[in-house]
C-alpha cells in the first residue's frame, strides 16, 4: 500500500478508495494493539484538543504546529461527528500513524464511540460517502484500541475527559481499564471520557451530561501529587479563547476546532509542550469557507 500516494489524495479532500481505507485501519489497529493504555510520550510534543471533522482546519493545525515527523503530537479525540469531513479527519491522522507511529499518539474520546457516532453524523457521512457502513465498522474497530491517556515526561497527563472517582494513579488505568472494547455507560473508563471541571464545586458530583462526573479543585489537586504531575491536560469542551487553565494552573482545556460547527466563533489553539515542560499555546482562526477547495469527486465504485 503505497501511504505517500494515500496522504495525497487525503490532502487533496478525496477520501481513500474503499479497500485501502479498510486496509488502512487494520494496519494502525495492528500498530495500537501494541501500544498501552497510558502512552508514554517524551518532549517536544505538541497536545491537540477536539477536531470534529473539521478537516481544512486540522491541514492548518499542522502548518501552524509543523510537520511530521520533524514535529510530535498527541490528539486528545473526538475526531469525528459534527463536522463534514470526519472520514478525511480520521483518514489523515491513521495515515500519519502508520507512517510514523512514534511521532503521534491518538487518544480515545467520548465520540470514538459506536453509540455515539450514530447520533451525531459519522455514521450517515460513512454510508453516504462509501455507499455502506463496512468503512464505520472499520473505524469503530480502531476506536477500541485507540489510548486511553498519555504521559508526557511522567509529568503532564494527558486525558480527553477528566477524572474519575475510581481512578486515583495513573497505574489503575494501565492496570484496571480494559480499552478494546465499546466505552461502557459508567464507570472508570467512561469517567475519563466524558468528565468536566467546575469551578464552582470542590470534590465530584454525577455529571448533567448523564454520564461521567463534574469535578473540583479538591480532585485535581489530589491527583496530581499523588501521581507527581504538573499538569492535567485535556479537551472535551468548547473553550472560545482556545486553552483554559484552571485550579492553580494544575489543569488545561485545549479546544482545536476553530469556529465550532461554523458557528460558534471561537478560536483554537495548540498546546506546544517543550523539554523543560514550558508551554505555549499558538492560537488560530478557522479557514474561511472561501478557500476550502471543492475536491472533484469521482463516482463511487457502487454505483458504476
Amino acid at each position: 500500500m503505497d501511504y505517500q500516494k494515500c496522504l495525497e489524495i487525503i490532502k487533496s479532500g478525496n477520501i481513500l478508495p474503499e479497500n485501502d481505507f479498510k486496509r488502512l485501519c487494520n494496519a494502525v489497529k495492528s500498530i495500537l494493539i501494541e501500544e498501552s493504555n497510558v502512552q508514554p510520550i517524551s518532549t517536544p510534543v505538541i497536545v491537540c484538543g477536539d477536531i470534529h471533522g473539521q478537516f481544512y482546519d486540522l491541514l492548518k493545525l499542522f502548518s501552524i504546529g509543523g510537520d511530521l515527523p520533524e514535529k510530535s503530537y498527541i490528539f486528545l479525540g473526538d475526531y469525528v461527528d459534527r463536522g463534514s469531513q470526519a472520514i478525511e479527519v480520521f483518514s489523515l491522522l491513521m495515515l500519519y500513524k502508520v507512517m510514523y507511529p512514534t511521532r503521534i499518539s491518538l487518544m480515545r474520546g467520548n465520540h470514538e464511540s459506536r453509540q455515539v457516532t450514530q447520533v451525531y453524523g459519522f455514521y450517515e457521512e460513512c454510508v453516504k460517502k462509501y455507499g455502506t457502513a463496512n468503512s464505520w465498522r472499520w473505524c469503530t474497530e480502531v476506536f477500541d484500541y485507540l489510548n486511553i491517556a498519555a504521559l508526557i515526561d511522567g509529568k503532564i497527563f494527558c486525558v480527553h475527559g477528566g477524572l474519575s472517582p475510581e481512578i486515583r494513579t495513573v497505574d489503575h488505568i494501565r492496570v484496571i481499564v480494559k480499552r478494546n472494547q465499546e466505552i461502557p455507560h459508567e464507570g472508570a473508563f467512561c469517567d475519563l471520557m466524558w468528565s468536566d471541571p467546575d469551578d464552582s464545586i470542590d470534590d465530584m458530583k454525577p455529571s448533567m451530561r448523564g454520564a461521567g462526573y463534574i469535578f473540583g479543585a479538591k480532585p485535581v489537586l489530589e491527583f496530581c501529587q499523588i501521581n507527581n504531575l504538573e499538569l492535567i491536560a485535556r479537551a472535551h469542551q468548547i473553550v472560545q479563547e482556545g486553552y483554559k487553565y484552571q485550579f492553580n494552573d494544575k489543569m488545561v482545556t485545549v479546544w482545536s476546532a476553530p469556529n465550532y460547527c461554523g458557528r460558534c466563533g471561537n478560536v483554537a489553539c495548540i498546546m506546544k509542550v517543550g523539554p523543560d515542560l514550558k508551554r505555549e499555546f499558538p492560537i488560530f482562526d478557522a479557514v474561511p469557507e472561501s478557500e476550502k477547495p471543492v475536491p472533484p469527486r469521482t463516482t463511487p465504485a457502487f454505483f458504476v
